[in-house]
C-alpha cells in the first residue's frame, strides 16, 4: 500500500534536503528519498557536495595547508618544528570524520523537521490521481504518492570520451579525496573549481602536478585581472598549468598513466603521471529516474527542463539544483530549494541569479559576485574601476600573505556596484558584503562611507570602494 505524502523529494544534497525541511516548516507533510550510502551501507545524505565535494574538499585543503604552513612558513614566526611528515591516510581519516559529522547532522534535522527519510533509488513510477507515484528501492520497497514532487538529483563527474574512471589510476573528484599516498606526479585534465582544488592539495603535500587545459584562457569566468593575478601566483607555487591543450590518447595498461597531448603551441607532447584527476565538467543526474514514465521533459543534455521559478512540463512537479540550468553550485541549488518550497506553499519565493558569489578555495582564494570587467565591456555599459591590494592591508601583512586584490566595479553615472571580484587570503568571507550590498542596490559611496574594524581584511573591501572614486587611503 502506498504512503501518502503532500511533497516528495527526491535527493538529499544541498537541494533536496533544503527543499525537504523548508516545505517541512511551512506545514507540510514531506519525504525526502536519499540513495548515498557510506561504506558501511548506512545512509549518507548531503549529496555530492557533502560526500566528494564542497566539504571533504576543503578538509583537505586545510590539512595540506597547514602541513604547508609547518614547512615553509612557520619558521618566519619563530616557530620550530623538525622535521615535518604528513600522515596521508590520517589525514583521510580526518576529512572523512568530518563528512560523517555532515551525514549526521542532516539525519538530525530531518528528525527535528519531521521530515521521513527513505533510504533508497527513487524513480517516477505513474501519474496517478492525487499526484505521482514514486517508487523506493532499498532495502525495502516504498511506495510513495504525493500531489507534489521535487526533483534534486544534482549532478555526476564528466568522463573524457573512451576513458572511464576506475578511481585508481583514472580518477573523477571522488577518488580525488581518497587517494591514500602523495603520489610523485600527478595530472589534472581541466584548470576549474576541482582542478585547481585538488591540484593545490596535492602540490603541497609534494606532488609534481601538471594541469591540462583546453581554453586559451586561465579561468575565464572570472575578471580577466583578477585570473592574471591569481595565476602568477599558482606559478610561483610551482603549480604548472597549461592552457590551450588538446588531449588526445591516454594510456592506462602499465603501471601509471600515459597522456598524449598538443600543447598551445601545436607541438606533441607525451606526460607520464602515476595518478590522472579528469575534472572537466559535471552531467544532470537523470539516469534511472524514469521520466520518461510521467512524461517529465529532459533536454539534449539530460537536463529536466524548468522555467524561472523551477517549474517542469508537468504540473505539480519541480526541479532544482545541478539537475536544471545555472550554474553548478550548492548554494544555487539552496536558494532554489527555498524558493520552490515556498511556491508550493503559496508564497512567492525568490532567486537572484545576478548576486551569486562564486568560490575557488585555493591558496590565494578567489572570489566574486556579479559582471566582470569584460562583460561590462561587451554590454556597453559605461562603468568605473576601482583597486586596492593586501600588499597595502595591515592584516594580511600580519598574517604573512599579500597576495591578492579586491576590486570593484560600479556604475558611471548612478555608481550602483555592478560587480566585486577577488583573489587573496579569506576572500571567500570578504564577498559576501559584497552579495549584500549588490542585493540593496548600494554604491561603491555606501561601502566606502561603511566603518570597518582595524586592523581587518575587510579594510581592503572598502578601500577598493574608495579607489573608484580615486581616493584610497592607504595606497
Amino acid at each position: 500500500m502506498s504512503k501518502q505524502f503532500d511533497v516528495i523529494v527526491i535527493g538529499a544534497g544541498p537541494g533536496g534536503y533544503i527543499a525537504a525541511i523548508r516545505a517541512a516548516q511551512l506545514g507540510k507533510n514531506v519525504a525526502c528519498i536519499d540513495a548515498w550510502s557510506t561504506k558501511a551501507g548506512t545512509p549518507a545524505p548531503g549529496g555530492t557536495c557533502t560526500n566528494v565535494g564542497c566539504i571533504p574538499s576543503k578538509a583537505l585543503l586545510q590539512s595540506s595547508e597547514h602541513f604547508e604552513h609547518a614547512k615553509l612558513h612557520f619558521a618566519d614566526h619563530g616557530i620550530s618544528t623538525g622535521e615535518v611528515a604528513i600522515d596521508v591516510p590520517k589525514m583521510i581519516a580526518r576529512k572523512d570524520a568530518i563528512v560523517k559529522q555532515n551525514n549526521d547532522g542532516i539525519l538530525y534535522l530531518f528528525k527535528k523537521n519531521k521530515v521521513t527519510f527513505f533510504h533508497g533509488t527513487a524513480s517516477f513510477s505513474k501519474a496517478v490521481e492525487g499526484g505521482y507515484e514514486i517508487k523506493v528501492a532499498g532495502k525495502a520497497e516504498e511506495t510513495l504518492v504525493a500531489p507534489q514532487v521535487v526533483v534534486a538529483t544534482g549532478s555526476n563527474a564528466r568522463a573524457l570520451p573512451g576513458v572511464a574512471f576506475d578511481e585508481v589510476k583514472v580518477l573523477s573528484n571522488d577518488g580525488a579525496l581518497d587517494i591514500n599516498a602523495a603520489p610523485k606526479k600527478l595530472a589534472l585534465i581541466g584548470a576549474g573549481v576541482i582542478g585547481l582544488e585538488m591540484g593545490s592539495v596535492w602540490r603541497r603535500l609534494g606532488t609534481e602536478v601538471t594541469v591540462l587545459e583546453g581554453m586559451d584562457k586561465f579561468l575565464p569566468a572570472v575578471d580577466e585581472q583578477i585570473a592574471k593575478e591569481a595565476k602568477k601566483a599558482f606559478d610561483k607555487q610551482g603549480l604548472k598549468i597549461e592552457l590551450g591543450v588538446k588531449v588526445g590518447n591516454v594510456d592506462t595498461s602499465g603501471e601509471g598513466v600515459k597522456l598524449e597531448y598538443t600543447n598551445a603551441k601545436g607541438e606533441a607532447q607525451t606526460l607520464e603521471v602515476d595518478k590522472l584527476i579528469v575534472s572537466i565538467g559535471r552531467t544532470a543526474n537523470t539516469n534511472g529516474l524514469n521520466a520518461e514514465a510521467v512524461g517529465l521533459a529532459l533536454d539534449e543534455r539530460g537536463m529536466i527542463v524548468v522555467d524561472d521559478d523551477c517549474r517542469t512540463n508537468l504540473p505539480g512537479v519541480w526541479a532544482v539544483g545541478d539537475v536544471v540550468r545555472g550554474p553548478m553550485l550548492a548554494h544555487k541549488a539552496e536558494e532554489e530549494a527555498v524558493a520552490v518550497a515556498e511556491r508550493i506553499a503559496g508564497q512567492h519565493g525568490h532567486v537572484n541569479f545576478a548576486t551569486l558569489p562564486s568560490v575557488i578555495y585555493t591558496s590565494p582564494e578567489v572570489a566574486w559576485v556579479g559582471r566582470t570587467e569584460q562583460q561590462l565591456k561587451a554590454d556597453g555599459v559605461k562603468y568605473k574601476a576601482g583597486t586596492f591590494p593586501f600588499l597595502a592591508n595591515g592584516r594580511a601583512r600580519a598574517l604573512g600573505d599579500t597576495t591578492g586584490m579586491v576590486k570593484f566595479l560600479a556604475d558611471a553615472e548612478t555608481d550602483e556596484i555592478l560587480g566585486v571580484h577577488m583573489v587573496g587570503p579569506m576572500v571567500s568571507e570578504l564577498i559576501s558584503e559584497a552579495v549584500v550590498a549588490m542585493e540593496f542596490k548600494a554604491s561603491s559611496e555606501d561601502i566606502a562611507r561603511i566603518c570597518h574594524a582595524h586592523p581587518s581584511l575587510s579594510e581592503s573591501t572598502k578601500e577598493a570602494a574608495l579607489a573608484v572614486d580615486k581616493r584610497t587611503l592607504n595606497f
